[in-house]
């Protein structure tokens, strides 16, 4: 039987994710020999509360796609926000997984959002939710706060923070079972990065993982039609606004009852000026369907001024 070799940043989170992708592919084909492969990125060794002033999400990337390069693993998996909007070529999108919940939260002292104390002081890494947060409450005192999961928690735990903002999906799959009270933000407000939610499983674009052609089965088949044509949707429509590393913009694809609906909420740099639009579909027919919807929002958001914005200094979360 072949062995397997998946590739994953080593912080908690990812080590689940991979773990993760490892259960689905073991039960679809029992008796393999799957070995997940630590391997820390930039990103990984950075303490700056910022990574776009020194080369944004793609330092959590880079690294992983080296080990690819030299056959060193099969495939990576990775957070799928974490990925840049466009792969370069020589690397594909091998499987999306099913998506986990997309949605922010707010876990906090007690109160909800709308229940903070004024100027209430609240962590956060991603200056889309700054100024999503700023946009509902401008009162709020928010501050950078980078590190993983447990780090931030400590952080509110010791009183640094009055409230954090954190992705629903890397609570649940950590399954953390004693938090401060938990709200769900709605995405109305709170619309989420592109990808959120979902994983990546990333293969070099000349070759299969490794030379089974059950392996090859067993990774294609936890590919999931919906997440694929939601996450196809989004990145078209980054890659299509032009976005770089770090811009304050949320943008959700949602696929149900055969139809389409995609969202959109973009700030300038400076979080004073925003842009919400959203495209809806009865029905879309297929993936290069899902990727022309991305693109043609772009094009029509840059039209009506999304332009002016990104050349403010705007780049994707």
């Amino acid at each position: 039987m072949p062995q397997l070799r998946i590739g994953s940043r080593p912080s908690r989170l990812a080590m689940a994710q991979a773990r993760i992708v490892k259960d689905m592919i073991e039960q679809i084909t029992p008796g393999l020999a799957c070995e997940i492969v630590p391997i820390k990125t930039t990103g990984d060794k950075l303490t700056t509360p910022s990574l776009a002033a020194v080369g944004g999400k793609g330092l959590f990337v880079r690294e992983l796609e080296q080990a690819l390069e030299a056959r060193h693993i099969d495939i990576a998996v990775h957070s799928m926000k974490d990925l840049p909007a466009r792969l370069n070529p020589q690397f594909r999108l091998a499987a999306v997984p099913a998506r986990e919940d997309t949605a922010d939260v707010l876990i906090s002292g007690g109160a909800d959002l709308r229940g903070l104390k004024t100027g209430a002081r609240i962590g956060t890494a991603s200056p889309r939710r700054r100024f999503q947060a700023i946009r509902l409450r401008p009162d709020l005192d928010v501050q950078p706060l980078r590190g993983n999961i447990d780090t931030r928690i400590a952080k509110l735990r010791a009183g640094e923070f009055d409230a954090i903002i954190l992705a629903a999906a890397g609570l649940r799959r950590m399954g953390q079972p004693d938090l401060p009270p938990v709200y769900r933000l709605p995405e109305d407000d709170f619309v989420p990065a592109g990808g959120q939610g979902a994983l990546a499983i990333e293969a070099m674009a000349d070759a299969w993982p490794c030379d089974s052609a059950e392996v090859q089965r067993a990774v294609a088949a936890i590919d999931n039609l919906r997440a694929r044509i939601e996450i196809t949707a989004e990145r078209a429509f980054l890659a299509g606004i032009g976005a770089s590393c770090a811009s304050p913009i949320g943008v959700k694809a949602t696929a149900e009852h055969g139809g389409l609906e995609i969202r959109v909420m973009l700030f300038s740099l400076d979080g004073t000026r925003s842009m919400i639009d959203s495209l809806r579909l009865a029905t879309i027919s297929d993936i290069a369907h899902a990727e022309r919807c991305g693109i043609e929002l772009a094009q029509r958001m840059q039209a009506d001024g999304a332009a002016e914005l990104i050349g403010s200094g705007m780049g994707v979360e």
